[in-house]
């Protein structure tokens, strides 16, 4: 009877030894997911202004008309969609 109860306490030490070790770990990888939406979204952010700013530029130069100038700007902001895309891949 004691030589159960020993394997059974070993066994549930070993059991909550490595769930520990697991549950360590779950938070470092939903940091570093976080850091990549945070990349992301920053990415997509500092496009859309550039964008922003490029098709004013675009429309005071006027070498463009202004539906050249508004695909453009979607152009660029689709770049910028993908390369927050490509970030939140890694």
């Amino acid at each position: 009877m004691k030589s159960r109860r020993h394997a059974f306490l070993a066994i549930a030490r070993a059991a909550f030894i490595a769930s520990s070790l697991l549950l360590a770990t779950a938070p470092a990888h939903a940091t570093e997911q976080g850091d990549q939406r945070k990349d992301a979204r920053d990415t997509r952010q500092d496009t859309k202004k550039d964008a922003r700013k490029a098709k004013v530029d675009c429309k005071l130069a006027d070498n463009k008309n202004n539906s050249e100038c508004r695909q453009d700007k979607r152009d660029a902001k689709q770049e910028g969609r993908q390369e927050a895309r490509d970030i939140k891949k890694q």
